[in-house]
Parts: C-alpha cells; structure tokens; sequence
C-alpha cells in the first residue's frame, strides 16, 4: 500500500512538473506571440493608402498624376443574371483596348513608325485594329466567365483601375451583385512624352503600387509617402464591435516633384524625333536637352518608347532610358572633348598648324585616314574642327599623351555615373589607366575605341558652354506638399578646363556649323557652336560598312547659351551621315524653339 502511494504521489508530481513547465511556456515563452495571435482575432485592421505625389513639368502642370480608380467586383451569392449574360454586357467596357501604331503625317502621307517607307491605308488600318477589338472583347468574354463560374468563392475582383467614367457606364447596366471598391490610380495625361523619363506605377509581390523606372522608381519613398491604418475591436468572424474601440492613423500623402522638364521643348523634340526616324529611316534615335549652367534636363526623349498607362503591354526593353542606358562610340562629337583638353594643357593653340595633316598617318602597323579621303596640308586645329580631320585629332592625342588624355576623360565625367536623379543609368568604364597603347591614344583622339552614354556626352560639352564648369544633370528642380515647398539646388561639380580654353573651344565650334559639312542646313544669322559625328558601329571586332550612328552636338546662343542639345539617330538609312540626318533635325528643332526662348538671329 505504501509503496502504491509512493508511486501515486511521484506520478502526481512528474504531471506537476510537466505541467508547470507547460504553463512557462506557454505564459512566458510563447507569451508575446500568442498575445499577438489573440490581438489578431480580436482586432481588425484595414490599411489606408497615402495618396501618391504627382510629377509636374517646369510649369507646374502634370506630367503624372494620381487620379481617382475602381476596382469592379462581384459578390457571386448576388448575381442574378447567368455568368454569359454578365460577361457579354462587361467585356465591351472592360476589354483592354488595343495600342494603335503610331503614324505620323510626313510629307503628306501618313506613315507609321514600325515602317517608315509604308504609307498607311487608312481603311485597312481601322479594319485592323475593329477586327483586333473584337478578338480583344471575346477573350475578355471568356475570361469574365471563368471569374464569375467560381461557385468556390463569394466574392471575385473583374477588373482594377476603372476610371469615373468607366464605373458609370457599368453601373447604368443595372447588373445586381457587382460593385466598386475606390483605389488610386496612376494618369499620365501626356500619354507616351517623357516615358523613359516618367517611368510607370506597377504592382509589388504583395499587390502594392510601386514605381518602377525614371522618376517614378528613383523617387519611390518620396512619392508614395507613408500609409495609415484603421484599427477596430471585432468578433469572431471580423465585423466591427459596436462600442468597441477603434484607432486611426491617417496617411501621409507624397510629395510632388517639380521637374525642369519644359513642356514646350518635350513636345517639340517628341514631335520633331518621330519626324526624323520617318524621314531618315532611323532604327531607333535620342533626344537630350540640357541647360548647361544648371545641368536641368530640359527635355529628353528617345524612340521606340512605351505608354506608361498601358506599361504591362510592354516588354522590358521598351522601359529602358537609351539615353542613360546605352552606351556607344560617339565618332567625331567627341573630338570637341579632346581638342578642349589640348587647348587647357597648352599642348596646341587654335592657329596650332597640323605638321602631318597633308597624307593617312600610320600608327604601328594601322593608317588613320579622314572621312573622305582628303587631306589638308598646313591645317591649324580651327580647321581640323572644321573638317572633322581624324588625322589632326591623332596629332592633338600625341601631343597630351594617353595619361594625360585619361585625366582630362575623367575630369569631364566620362567612365563614371552623372548621379542624374533617374533610374536606371549606367556607365562604360574607360581602360585603366597607363595601360593605354598608342592605337589606343590615337583613336579614342577621334572618338572610336571608347564607349560612353548620350547623357555623359552632352554633359562634357555642356562643361564647354559652362565656361569650363562641369554640373550634374538633375531632372527634379524642387519637391513641394501644400504650401511646402524645398528647392533642389544646381550641384557644381568641378572646373574641367579654363574659361579661356572654353571660350577658344567654342569659337572653333561656331566656324565648324558655319564652314563644317552641316553649314547648307543652318540657320541664317543665328550663332550656334556645334559639331557633327558619323560613328561607325562596332561589329564582332570590325566595324560595319554601312551602318552608322549619326549625331549632332551643340549650343546656343554660343556667347550666352540656354541649351545644350544632343540629336542621335541609330542606322539611319537614307544617309549615313550626321550632315545629312541628325544635324538638319537639330537646326529644325532649334528654329522652333528660339523664338519661345527668346533667341533671334543677329
């Protein structure tokens, strides 16, 4: 009997124990996460999204801006109409629309971009895109169904993003069952101006807006703001107690970005590029403009470009910034870069006479030889400039060397990132240093064998118009909230080159757009510096014979200048040359907008 009791008693201790140890656990281990759970099921919380900032030209009207959106939903309990019923009314007001090729009227023709040479047949064009719509509306017929047939669920979301106009459309079909949650929606009122520049509003893994790309995703933390919440006491299933206690916190909205993006010069350029791909033939093209004494990007544009409304009809490629994104050999809009660096080392002066310009000039076992094959014997470097002479760069190349070459490439920014406020960009490295052999020096001398972006470009010679100071190209000017606002201010980067070496460089320029290949296509009385480049394009270690990337370079007025802007076009195919393609583009654009800026001829 004792030993009975003995062993009852151990028994009851060992459960003491056991429990004991369990209750530790579970108040003082698990304490906290289980707290949690309980506050879980007791309270309900529904986030509050901050409404995101807007993005605005320099005028302060939009360029992306949140509007009001709806979800379309239906509770399936509800419906009262069959699945094929409801499908058919929806599907015209909620197909996605197909994206119209763009056409562009040229030469009194319209054609389309995809293929500059075909004109477009009206009819057969709109026949098209009625026979794509209906495609378009059955799909969605059929997708509508699939939703609406789910017997598994009870509630099933149609369609986001719905517009006000698009909600009273539906609502006014008097369909029992369906509804509308509000939600933000991202505008672009522009529609495709400034895409790359924009970037777009997409959806994260968790099904939160997140920008992406150009401003939008560099800008992300600014723009979104924060998110609030409400949090209220609820029962088992999750409706609201009725004298439970609630507590809110109220989002905070983005805050705006005042770009100086001029809306006038964007649209001139978009306008001006489509023309000019249809005209030449081009691939593809750029268009950078830049104020060169506070690195404000005042316009950019490249083409093929995207919808950021309709981003997810797009691939990745189109997202890209060719402008901040791509690199290339410039060709001979490089040589104001070398020759400027010459001037400021006091390695050659503007009358500096050229002692090997008159014949092809062989470095190691390669002949460097002009464009066209001619030769100018006595050439000084205006000249050199003016004839865009690869024999007389050579000699400007030779005369700094390869280190000092790679200081002055350093200096104006090449190699490394602008830190423009975009994202996305990217940057070619240059050879490291002391490594450089003199085919190496000669050719980088005329801008072959070294790869850089449009953006560092038009930088180094917004570095030239700037009196020698290079900027760093900003997009935003100023962030505002209200009556809040804080001015970002222009960022100095450092002097590349005296004033003096900037000022001999930049009438050098002007004598290369009034004397240079390009002069039967500049405007009368206006001064402008620039310069022409045809570069070759780089292909499984030769260079093609045909293809070619065309780009002109410059600023004006050149005593004062307001803008530096920077015309590319890839392949263009009714000429080869920049003379022929990119510069007449550039002196067109600049005749649009010199009167806006208040530029006349002398």
């Amino acid at each position: 009997m004792e030993i009975r009791l003995r062993i009852v008693g151990i028994g009851f201790g060992i459960a003491s124990l056991v429990l004991l140890g369990r209750l530790f656990y579970w108040q003082v281990l698990q304490g906290h996460s289980l707290a949690l759970q309980a506050k879980a099921q007791q309270i309900s919380t529904h986030q509050l999204v901050a409404r995101r900032g807007d993005i605005l030209a320099q005028d302060e009207t939009w360029l992306a801006a949140s509007v009001d959106s709806w979800l379309l939903y239906a509770e399936l309990p509800k419906l009262e109409q069959s699945p094929g019923e409801i499908a058919r009314a929806l599907a015209p007001l909620t197909y996605t629309k197909p994206i119209e090729k763009e056409v562009i009227r040229y030469e009194g023709r319209d054609v389309t971009l995809d293929d500059p040479d075909e004109e477009v047949k009206e009819a057969t064009e709109s026949e098209t895109l009625a026979e794509e719509s209906d495609d378009l509306i059955r799909a969605e017929e059929l997708r509508l169904v699939d939703l609406i047939s789910r017997n598994e669920l009870v509630w099933v979301a149609l369609k986001k993003r719905m517009s006000n106009d698009e909600k009273l459309q539906i609502e006014a079909l008097g369909i029992i069952g369906l509804g509308f949650e509000q939600e933000e929606g991202r505008q672009y009122p522009e529609g495709t101006v400034a895409a790359q520049v924009l970037g777009f509003v997409g959806k994260d893994e968790d099904g939160y807006d997140v920008g992406y790309f150009g401003l939008e995703g560099e800008y992300e933390l600014t723009l979104s703001g924060r998110p609030g919440f409400i949090e209220r006491e609820s029962d088992a299933i999750g409706k609201p107690l009725l004298f439970g206690s609630t507590r809110e916190v109220a989002p905070a909205g983005g805050i705006n970005l005042v770009t100086h993006i001029d809306k006038v010069f964007q649209l001139t350029i978009e306008q001006k590029l489509r023309e000019g791909i249809a005209k030449y033939g081009a691939k593809s093209g750029n268009i950078i403009v830049m104020d060169p004494k506070t690195g404000g990007i005042l316009a950019m544009t490249s083409w093929p470009n995207y919808d950021p409304r309709y981003y997810f009809e797009y691939t990745d490629e189109n997202f890209k910034n060719p402008a901040i994104s791509d690199a290339f050999e410039p060709g001979s809009i490089f040589k104001p870069i070398i020759m400027a660096s010459g001037l400021d080392a006091g390695v050659v002066e503007p009358n500096t006479v050229c002692d090997v310009c008159d014949r092809p000039y062989q470095v190691d076992k390669y002949f460097i030889r002009t464009w066209n094959n001619e030769y100018h014997a006595g050439s000084t470097m205006v000249d050199v400039i003016k004839h865009s002479d690869n024999v007389g760069m050579a000699f400007v190349g030779s005369k700094l060397g390869s280190d000092k070459l790679y200081d002055y490439l350093e200096k104006f920014g090449f190699g490394k990132l602008t830190d423009i406020d975009l994202q996305g960009e990217v940057t070619p490295v240059l050879r490291e240093k002391g490594s450089w052999n003199i085919v190496d020096l000669a050719t980088t001398s005329f801008g072959q064998g070294i790869a850089v972006t449009p953006l560092q470009i038009i930088r180094a010679i917004a570095a030239i118009a700037n009196d020698g100071v290079l900027m760093q190209p900003q997009v935003v000017d100023k962030l505002t909230a209200g009556d809040w606002e804080s001015d970002i201010p222009p960022v100095e980067v450092h002097r590349v080159i005296s004033a003096d070496a900037a000022s001999k460089m930049t009438g050098m320029m002007v004598t290369a757009v009034k004397d240079g290949e390009a002069k039967w296509t500049v405007p009368k009385g206006y001064s402008i510096a620039g310069k022409t480049g045809t570069a070759q394009i780089p292909v499984a270690g030769h260079y093609d014979d045909e293809k070619t990337i065309a780009s002109f370079v410059g600023f004006a007025p050149a005593n004062d200048p307001k803008f530096v802007m920077l015309v590319t076009l890839q392949e263009p195919k009714s000429s080869p040359w920049a003379s022929e393609t990119a510069a007449p583009l550039w002196f067109s654009i600049a005749l649009d907008v010199f009167p806006y800026l208040g530029i006349f001829p002398n």
